[in-house]
């Protein structure tokens, strides 16, 4: 795994600033600390930094193709990159490293930007060809690794960060109304945008093509749902044999590595399941990491060490307590960037850290599972709801809604009430395309309350809804609620927020790389052609997985009920350890200079959250919320300049500007070999 960015020129020919360009490998540093790469010509700039996993020997980049035309910075992995090299190998390319990096530049000559879908992995890369004077920047199917862009004075700037972006001088640092109106409904962005004016990301799914004035983003893969009726498979039975073959051969092509490969194990069904595949199947050795935390609410020990003993694992196991929480937010809001509305990315932000000390570079998960086999407590809602809108007087049926929330209505005599109220609005709306969802949504924006006068006015009439809704597939109306539950989750819970703020983002901030073998392509697309009622019988979620790992994993973990991974919030974020910290950015001054929330609201809410026993849902969201974008605001806006990243010095540096003189720096030797090409190259000795 990798870090990338680069400058081109959408005016043609200028001087493309290379001071610029090892500044953003800088700010990229941690995702690759083993290696740095530049390369630079008259209308375009290359930065690459390197976690060396794949071809430690020769993987350095940026790598070019035979002739030199094709220049190439990657982050990610191709995990069928063997069987696509030996393919092209066929067809007569020859090949300088032994890295899946150099794959994909000589199946983009035979394809070109069809080459994206051959391949199977979880990527970004921007290509550079210099003859045509285009850029092909592609990002993997569902969004695991970042890909950042925006335009400015006649360039385009791209990176796997925005702070890296944010460094250009051309390039304005400030946060997006409409951004943040997306996140306090949604939790994140609808595609394209991020919490950045102007600054954009590419959609999970899509590529973008630049060339000279033009920039085109379009997307070549879709989770394909089937309506009831085309869908595949004759029996459960079938499908779930089918399934269990599928995860197999995607663990042991994730577990492709020349450096030890690690999993996270949760104690539950998902990090179970791949981290019983790898010690049965691929090493007899394996070291699992999980999370420990100091409110037993939260915590699943006891599930996590059956799982260790069952296997026979080298655990490590990380106890947070909730302090370690709140002083770890801003360092993980800064990693993010973007707001925040709970605070479960940190625990992970502590793990990885651990996985580092321990020597490892690479870990497999078990995210993904939820959204693809419907495990989430949303998928079982929509089924609930839409029994219960069939007869709305029934005084039975809202109970089923009681049994997905059982530590909500636990002891409380209300519940029933607020069952009707709560989750019986708009209950005979089953056509709604959010049906689903607007629940969630609605309760979210109720801490839109604590908006400023002029961040409302910046609003104004916006309506996401509405642009959600443009962006919703013709086939949509025709797959059944559980299946429209989960496109909306995948694409915007999962590709959004999931993937970065609890995936990559965290993982890198400590140069560690999370493989998700549930997210491998054709699990996602069989899953897609198989009915609702195989991953969700009932209300028994992820039913099919559950069936998959039958005699596979102890019957203890199989039947376990779900347990969401949550953490907690307003006593971390304001523990009397942590508070004075973030006093600081919640201070009537911060406030007012930020102008995006209301003072006087935001001052009622820290006070009723000091003489509350348990803060509601909403207020845990709202302090979050606001407390992430006021973080967002010192370190992205106002206090910018004190985190400036040191240059990095690269240790591969392909200098092909014309009029360059071939030099040589005092840590540098010639190494390309490239006569008869302007400019010099170097390497590191």
């Amino acid at each position: 795994m990798c870090g990338i960015a680069g400058v081109v020129s959408l005016n043609g020919a200028r001087e493309v600033p290379l001071h610029l360009l090892r500044q953003m490998a800088g700010a990229l540093r941690h995702r690759g600390p083993d290696e740095a790469g530049i390369y630079v010509d008259d209308a375009a700039g290359l930065a690459h930094v390197r976690l060396s996993i794949i071809d430690l020997a020769s993987g350095t980049q940026p790598i070019h193709n035979e002739d030199e035309t094709l220049w190439i910075v990657y982050n990610g992995e191709v995990f069928n990159h063997l069987e696509l090299r030996r393919d092209l190998q066929a067809k007569g390319h020859r090949f300088y490293t032994a890295a899946d990096t150099e794959v994909i530049l000589h199946l983009y000559e035979e394809k070109g930007p069809g080459c994206v879908e051959d391949l199977n992995g979880q990527f970004a890369f921007a290509l550079w060809d210099t003859k045509e004077q285009t850029l092909f920047a592609a990002r993997d199917r569902v969004g695991i690794r970042p890909l950042h862009y925006t335009t400015a004075d006649g360039w385009l700037f791209f990176s796997s960060y925005i702070k890296a972006i944010l460094l250009a001088p051309e390039v304005s640092r400030r946060l997006d109304p409409i951004a943040l109106e997306q996140i306090f409904t949604f939790w994140t962005t609808l595609d394209g945008r991020t919490a950045f004016e102007n600054i954009h990301e590419v959609p999970a799914g899509h590529y973008l093509y630049a060339a000279r004035r033009k920039i085109i983003i379009r997307r070549y893969w879709r989770v394909p749902f089937s309506a009831a009726g085309e869908q595949q498979f004759d029996s459960l039975t079938q499908a779930a044999s089918g399934l269990r073959s599928l995860l197999l051969n995607a663990v042991q092509l994730q577990m492709r590595a020349d450096v030890p490969v690690g999993s996270y194990l949760s104690g539950g069904l998902d990090s179970s399941g791949v981290s019983s595949l790898v010690k049965n199947h691929c090493h007899e050795t394996l070291q699992t990491f999980g999370i420990r935390f100091e409110e037993d609410s939260y915590d699943e020990a006891f599930y996590q060490d059956l799982m260790a003993a069952f296997l026979g694992t080298e655990h490590h196991t990380l106890f947070v307590e909730n302090h370690h929480i709140g002083a770890a937010f801003p360092e993980v809001v800064w990693h993010c960037e973007k707001p925040l509305l709970r605070t479960a990315p940190v625990p992970l932000f502590l793990l990885s850290r651990m996985v580092r000390d321990s020597g490892i570079k690479v870990v497999l998960t078990g995210e993904g599972a939820d959204e693809v086999f419907g495990g989430y407590n949303i998928f079982r809602e929509v089924k609930a709801r839409a029994f219960w809108a069939r007869q709305p007087q029934s005084t039975l049926r809202p109970l089923l809604i009681g049994k997905l929330y059982p530590y909500i209505f636990k002891d409380n005599p209300r519940a029933r009430h607020f069952v009707r109220s709560f989750f019986g609005h708009n209950l005979q709306a089953t056509d709604d395309p959010f049906y689903s969802h607007v629940i969630r949504w609605q309760n979210t924006a109720r801490i839109k309350k604590f908006y400023s006068t002029d961040l409302r006015a910046a609003i104004g009439a916006y309506d996401g809804y509405e642009e959600l809704r443009q962006t919703i597939p013709e086939e949509f109306t025709g797959w059944d609620n559980v299946a429209r539950a989960q496109y909306l989750e995948m694409r915007l819970f999962m590709s959004n927020y999931l993937l970065s703020s609890q995936g990559d983002r965290v993982a890198m901030a400590h140069s560690v790389e999370i493989r998700l073998p549930y997210l491998d392509h054709r699990i996602i697309e069989m899953m897609a052609c198989i009915p609702s009622k195989w991953k969700i019988r009932v209300l028994d979620e992820k039913h099919i997985l559950k069936k998959t790992y039958e005699g596979i994993l102890p019957q203890e973990i199989i039947s376990r009920p779900k347990q969401p991974y949550r953490a907690p919030v307003v006593e971390s974020l304001l523990h009397e350890k942590t508070r004075a910290q973030m006093e600081v950015y919640l201070a009537d001054c911060s406030l007012r200079e930020a102008r995006l929330f209301d003072v006087k609201k935001v001052r009622l809410l820290l006070k009723k959250l000091d003489n509350v026993s348990a803060a509601s849902e909403v207020d845990s969201m709202a302090l979050a919320g606001i407390l992430s974008v006021q973080i967002m605001h010192q370190q992205f806006i106002s206090g910018f300049s004190r985190r400036l990243p040191a240059p990095v010095e690269p240790d591969l540096f392909f200098d092909r500007r014309s009029g360059q003189q071939a030099s040589q720096s005092g840590n540098c030797f010639a190494a390309s070999g490239t006569s008869g090409v302007p400019g010099a190259d170097s390497r590191k000795s």
